[in-house]
């Protein structure tokens, strides 16, 4: 083995693609997404997947008692840890270190990076296998260990097919779901030098036949966690591959890191958890592979790492929970069912996003995690039709945050413009027939505007057209309405 841990005959791996700089990322969004906007091949793709995800999933739904009342179970389950997070976190710390783990804890990205390679240098490691793990992508491990010198491979296929592209995950739950097979194909014939296929089995075979060997020569082992069970002092884990459960057990050492929201109290709580994790997520009754890890091998035991570490990451999720109003966003299962039913995500795809968690609840929780002033163009990337509410299956409001992250962007950095045309409106809007006169010379005038396409309307018009404007307002055609006949009293009964 190589430095590097890869051996010579090894596959190259592409530089990992970093997540995008703040400076610029509005601009870089709306660049982005007219990109993918002409791609119209691509986004078609993406429909019909989506569509089929939706049709399963609709179908797995069917088979609860009451998915509305699961529904709340699990919004129980989740607001209970959430809003006791500090007692859960340190019974979860007691319980897993009883075990013989070994748990840290990360308040940013660069702590965590650096507990982790520290953990690396400690072990002697050459080499390094990783399944998925979402919050590794957040604080951008992979390039870290790169730099340091480290091979890092990722075992999850979707994840391992963006490595070989050299591009972060389209979806947090589906990582390739925007690559045909095409594509996929010939991948694999340029770095792994197999034949050309377009048979899904086979490509995954191809896959599996190169990641064998890389399990048993990796010396540690990363995952991530689905969720932290505080009375237990155990990881859960579910994935459809099993290819975690191979990176957390042979490996010599195991280390996790998770974010502090996952945190549940009771091992109860998993039995509707799990359930609707794999029925909102991927329309299955239940993922393939639920593990639950409660530290390294013990004596006597013949299988699992020698060393088992929990990286415990806060990253901005203290400042978060500490907000009352946006705390519920912490429920966050990582399910990736408000990404699948948005509008938005459909059109633009993951990339535009330019950060590691895309689609409605990655534009509520960004701008906590990396800065409002930066990142509010992602809540304003919504059409508020609500439909990542309903999909949510934990309950969390989601395009209402869009909403508090809109309003709490202005209240941060107002223009002067803006609130010149607020207090403008609030004085008209005050004032019943200045707000009338507005309403008529505004119809009058929408032909001249459908024609001149005066900035900032000519942005929405290059895809869209005004409607005909009506030949009455509201008020005059409220006026005009016929009154409703009263109805006569009825007659006095007589008495006998």
């Amino acid at each position: 083995m190589s430095a590097t841990g890869q051996s010579a005959d090894a596959v190259k791996i592409p530089p990992p693609a970093a997540e995008a700089p703040a400076a610029g990322a509005k601009r870089r969004f709306v660049a982005d997404a007219r990109t993918f906007v002409r791609e119209t091949d691509r986004r078609a793709f993406l429909r019909r997947a989506l569509a089929g995800y939706e049709a399963t999933r609709d179908t797995q739904k069917a088979r609860y008692r009451d998915w509305e009342q699961a529904r709340d179970a699990a919004n129980l389950a989740k607001w209970n840890a959430v809003n006791r997070l500090d007692e859960m976190l340190v019974r979860f710390a007691e319980a897993f270190e009883a075990g013989g783990g070994k748990v840290h804890w990360a308040r940013d990205a660069e702590e965590a990076r650096g507990i982790i390679l520290g953990i690396v240098r400690d072990c002697g490691a050459r080499a390094i296998i990783k399944s998925k793990c979402m919050t590794s992508e957040e604080i951008h491990l992979n390039a870290a260990l790169e730099a340091e010198g480290y091979g890092v491979v990722e075992s999850d296929l979707g994840e391992f097919i963006q490595q070989l592209r050299g591009e972060p995950p389209f979806h947090f739950v589906f990582p390739c779901m925007h690559v045909l097979r095409g594509e996929i194909s010939k991948l694999f014939e340029e770095h792994l030098g197999s034949a050309p296929t377009n048979e899904p089995e086979e490509l995954t075979m191809i896959a599996r036949r190169h990641m064998r060997r890389l399990y048993v020569e990796a010396d540690v082992g990363i995952t991530g966690g689905n969720f932290l069970v505080a009375e237990t002092g155990q990881i859960s884990i579910t994935e459809n591959e099993g290819n975690a459960r191979l990176t957390a057990a042979l490996p010599r050492v195991h280390v996790a890191l998770v974010g502090i929201e996952k945190c549940v109290e009771r091992l109860d709580d998993l039995a509707v958890l799990l359930p609707m994790l794999a029925t909102a997520g991927t329309g299955q009754p239940l993922t393939c592979y639920n593990t639950l890890y409660g530290g390294p091998r013990r004596p006597g035991e013949t299988d699992g790492p020698r060393e088992m570490h929990v990286v415990l990451l806060d990253n901005g999720r203290s400042a978060i929970l500490a907000d009352p109003e946006q705390r519920d966003s912490l429920q966050c299962i990582r399910c990736g069912a408000c990404l699948n039913v948005c509008p938005i995500f459909k059109n633009v795809g993951g990339f535009t996003y330019g950060t590691t968690y895309q689609g409605p609840i990655g534009s509520v929780i960004t701008p906590h995690l990396r800065g409002l002033a930066d990142w509010n163009h992602l809540s304003q990337a919504s059409s508020l039709c609500g439909a990542c509410t309903d999909a949510c299956p934990v309950r969390i409001d989601i395009h209402h945050h869009l909403l508090h992250n809109r309003r709490n962007a202005v209240r941060g950095t107002p223009s002067r413009l803006g609130r010149a045309a607020h207090r403008a409106f609030a004085f008209v809007a005050a004032r019943p027939r200045l707000f009338a006169l507005g309403g008529a010379l505004f119809r009058r005038t929408l032909w001249l505007a459908k024609r001149l396409r005066p900035p900032p309307l000519s942005a929405w018009l290059a895809t869209r057209d005004l409607p005909r404007p009506p030949a009455r307002s509201f008020r005059e055609q409220w006026r005009s309405r016929p009154l409703p006949a009263l109805a006569s009293a009825p007659a006095a009964r007589e008495r006998p």
